[in-house]
């Protein structure tokens, strides 16, 4: 196959199964599953200087703003230039997408389309390990002792917008910021939506449409 190397994006609301859906693809396929939260979380840990100019506007309550966030992810961008990668979590906006499309042309991109309330459903079931950013659901991947990452014993808390309440919002506003990102890649001829209510039954499809620009890994389709 081709020796060109993949460039893919994922995108999705929170509590689409991205994070899984991302795993999978870099275990599959060998690209780098690139998450800006994670970036973002090592670079506060190690007191970077973007991670310096985030944590001010996170210790205010504040959206770390595009420019910072974009940034981050054209310095990592650059040292994986000779790698395969998948983006999680960037480009999130219109600004964001216009940065990420000087430096490179994608191949693909995913959006998952998931009802709301299986969205709403699987938000309130979500605790997470704030100092690793590890995330369980009590339905389909519960920690070992309630309350209690697996790992480190240390306590889970469940985010103020995973509640309930919050959620609702917090959907309306990926949406709004979504909208014209998925206009912009529909328009280039490299979107691939899917739609549905478990990780399960979409990730053959994602497999199929990924087998045919890079070769697997391993020539099964299992996890």
């Amino acid at each position: 196959m081709a020796s060109k190397l993949l460039r893919a994006v994922i995108l999705g609301p929170p509590g689409s199964g991205k994070g899984t859906v991302c795993q999978r693809i870099a275990q599959n396929f060998g690209l780098q599953h690139l998450s800006s939260g994670h970036l973002l979380r090592e670079n506060l840990k190690a007191n970077t200087e973007v991670g310096d100019v985030a944590r001010q506007y996170l210790e205010k309550g504040l959206l770390v703003p595009d420019h910072v966030i974009t940034r981050l992810m054209m310095s990592e961008l650059e040292l994986r230039s000779s790698q395969h990668w998948l983006l999680d979590g960037f480009p999130r906006t219109l600004v964001q997408a216009e940065a990420l499309n000087k430096i490179c042309d994608l191949d693909l991109v995913i959006s998952l389309n998931i009802p709301f309330e299986t969205l709403k459903d699987r938000l309130s079931r979500r605790w997470i390990h704030p100092p690793s950013g590890r995330v369980y659901n009590l339905d389909f991947n519960p920690p070992h002792v309630h309350g209690i990452d697996d790992i480190t014993g240390e306590p889970l808390v469940q985010q103020e917008d995973d509640k309930p309440e919050a959620v609702a919002a917090r959907l309306r506003r990926y949406k709004d910021a979504a909208k014209p990102v998925i206009e912009l890649y529909k328009s280039r001829g490299v979107l691939h939506q899917f739609s549905g209510t478990e990780t399960n039954k979409i990730w053959p499809y994602v497999y199929t449409l990924f087998s045919n620009k890079i070769t697997p890994i391993e020539s099964k389709e299992a996890y």
